[in-house]
């Protein structure tokens, strides 16, 4: 009887042991895989901190931007001015 039960089991063992391999190279697959998107991500996140730190070197605040463009705009208008008087010398 318990020989019976035994060569039952052993059967089902059988069946089950083509897919332990299976079962483990998925798991390893799993795995590699896994890994390999962390190492992206990780990469991924070194460029990003890259080219934020360039951005902010970079790039001039919007204060620094507006004290330049003033001063820009006060010489245009100097030069117009000038031009302006010319003009109006050579038109006389």
């Amino acid at each position: 009887m318990t020989d019976g039960l035994y060569q039952n089991h052993t059967r089902h063992l059988e069946m089950i042991e083509p897919f332990v391999p299976l079962f483990v190279a998925v798991g390893t697959g799993f795995a590699v895989l896994t890994s390999r998107i962390y190492n992206k991500i990780g990469h991924l996140d070194t460029r990003v901190d890259g080219i934020e730190l360039r951005i902010v070197q970079d790039f001039v605040s919007k204060n620094d931007l507006q004290l330049a463009l003033d001063r820009m705009e006060s010489h245009m208008v100097r030069i117009e001015d000038k031009i302006d008087a010319i003009a109006s010398n050579k038109c006389k």
